[in-house]
């Protein structure tokens, strides 16, 4: 249970967070500019800051934990593809630096038309809302009526309460501050988050016995029938979940859709001074992407062998299923001494608040820019400060409404993320790199390969809807494409296929003029653009870089 030292912690944080919040509000916010990219003076550590604790939400507290604790070590390879960062630093700031856009769907009109723009901005938006706002809403809810112990207050679920304090309170600093709240939060936020998470680490590996004993347990725990174990990251290419080149291939395409490509990253670098600045804060946020592994899924797999070694550690679910999920929770409530708990359920209500006003910041500046300044072009930027704010409130509703069709899903949520990400990510994923690499991509190529990624991507999902709840669906080509066909393999396709599409079109269709691309794709940048993208970096940028490469092939090689 939380005792009055943990109270007292936890009443310190929120004093903390309302002063960095009253400070940025009384800085002056005046335009567009200010309020979603805060004035685009964010330094190096703000950047980098925010870019991790922005990724760190549910799916890390609870999925990641959770996936730790029933399926071991497979899923790192999502977060050891953290590295993509640094193609976004290296790669890809200079392009959006050029074309000064605040949103993706903006650069992609500027590279092609403004159907891809469109058709970007609708997908975001509504996965924005249906599925990060609603359950990172949804795993805060639970995992505070697991850790606070608190089945109800005055005859309300405390589920709900907890819930929806934790969007409202988040709503405000973000409505009221912006961008900088969210960046100057996250410099609060982040320490406290990877403190809390190194606590639990170490005190679990007090209890269990140590790294080895851990490594044993699990090591001896078969998660299929072809000789792997909870402990391997490289699997059997027969796996059913975590096929080894399917694995590799699927992270990948999804790492750099959401490192590279998304607005819920991308725009805290974009908030950068400069390309130095953004630069130096995409290496900081790989640096800091490295740990999560190590602070979230090394957690689960030690609740899962406690669980093996008692019986007990774990709760169960109705259906007498060990509760993965709880993994992370449990810890907290079951190991953490007085005081300590205080400071660790901060580090977690920095993940989740941190996480969710990202996505409110973003998704209220992609509806802004992307529709209504587009419609309204004459709209003074004051004005546009303001419908972003009400845009943020809209969002907090929706989300809200949808969190009993999230809670309904369950212990499936993690797994139903997994889904709509592998199939969100191909189509955009193509558009960006073509777009970046290739002169001769046109701008009906862009927009067809989008759409056909959007069109596979939902023709996939019916028809897991549609299988999923059909007892005798028999035997075919297209079950076989859009159902059996492991989601990790399906995924590498879609994206060779949304890639040949790009390419056939462009070929069929008029290429783009040199003006239009001028300083949007390799090979096109003037002298001056090339000298300022020199200027901006050094060698201690490259050391940096090839530690944090050099870090990811040893975990690979250890964990082989």
């Amino acid at each position: 249970m939380i005792t009055l030292l943990d109270w007292i912690i936890i009443g310190i944080f929120c004093i903390a967070l309302v002063g960095i919040v009253v400070w940025v509000v009384r800085q002056k916010q005046n335009d567009s500019a200010d309020y979603f990219l805060g004035g685009r003076d964010a330094t190096w550590i703000a950047i980098g800051a925010s870019i991790f604790a922005s990724n760190i939400g549910s799916e890390h507290l609870i999925g990641l934990a959770g996936a730790g604790a029933s399926s071991g070590m497979a899923t790192a390879h999502w977060e050891i593809q953290g590295w993509m960062i640094l193609i976004l630093g290296w790669v890809f700031v200079p392009f959006y630096s050029r074309s000064m856009v605040y949103t993706m769907p903006e650069f992609l009109e500027r590279r092609y038309n403004k159907e891809a723009r469109t058709i970007l901005s609708v997908i975001s938006l509504v996965s924005y809302v249906l599925t990060k706002v609603a359950v990172t809403v949804y795993a805060g809810g639970l995992v505070f009526q697991q850790v606070f112990g608190i089945e109800e207050i005055w005859g309300i679920d405390f589920f709900w309460i907890a819930a929806i304090g934790l969007v409202l309170v988040t709503a405000l600093y973000t409505v009221f501050g912006g961008m900088r709240s969210v960046l100057y939060t996250s410099i609060l936020q982040t320490p406290i988050l990877l403190l809390g998470s190194l606590i639990i680490l170490v005190l679990g590996f007090k209890e269990l016995g140590g790294w080895s004993e851990m490594i044993k347990i699990c090591g001896a725990t078969p998660v299929n029938d072809y000789g792997n174990s909870m402990t391997d990251l490289i699997r059997s290419n027969s796996d059913a979940s975590f096929p080894w080149l399917g694995a590799l291939v699927g992270s990948a395409v999804i790492g750099f859709w959401y490192w590279c490509t998304d607005q819920f990253i991308v725009q805290r670098a974009l908030s950068g001074k400069n390309q130095r600045e953004s630069r130096r804060g995409t290496i900081f946020g790989a640096y800091l992407k490295l740990l999560p592994v190590f602070l979230f899924l090394i957690p689960g797999m030690i609740a899962f062998a406690l669980h093996q070694k008692t019986g007990v550690f774990l709760p169960t679910l109705d259906n007498g299923i060990v509760n993965a999920d709880a993994a992370f929770p449990t810890l907290v409530a079951t190991l953490l001494p007085a005081g300590v708990k205080g400071l660790v359920v901060c580090g977690i209500l920095a993940a989740l608040m941190s996480s969710l006003a990202s996505l409110f910041n973003s998704s209220a500046m992609l509806f802004t820019i992307d529709f209504y300044k587009r419609f309204r072009p004459e709209t003074t930027e004051k004005k546009l400060v303001s419908i972003g704010q009400v845009a943020t409130v809209v969002i907090v509703i929706l989300g809200i409404l949808w969190i009993p069709v999230m809670r309904s899903v369950g212990n499936v949520l993690y797994i139903y993320l997994q889904d709509v990400q592998s199939v969100l990510a191909p189509g955009i994923a193509a558009a960006f790199l073509l777009g970046v690499c290739w002169k001769r991509a046109s701008a009906k190529g862009g927009m067809w390969g989008l759409i056909s990624g959007m069109a596979i991507g939902l023709t996939r999902l019916g028809a897991k809807v549609y299988y999923s709840n059909t007892a005798d669906a028999g035997t075919s080509l297209f079950k076989y494409l859009f159902y059996d066909l492991n989601w990790l393999f399906f995924c590498g396709w879609m994206f060779l296929f949304c890639m040949l599409v790009v390419i056939v079109v462009s070929f069929l269709t008029s290429p783009p003029s040199a003006a239009k691309i001028q300083g949007l794709v390799f090979g096109t940048a003037t002298l001056e653009q090339r000298q300022t993208t020199r200027e901006s970096w050094n060698k201690r940028d490259i050391i940096h870089t090839c530690i944090i490469l050099g870090i990811t092939a040893a975990f690979y090689i250890y964990f082989w």
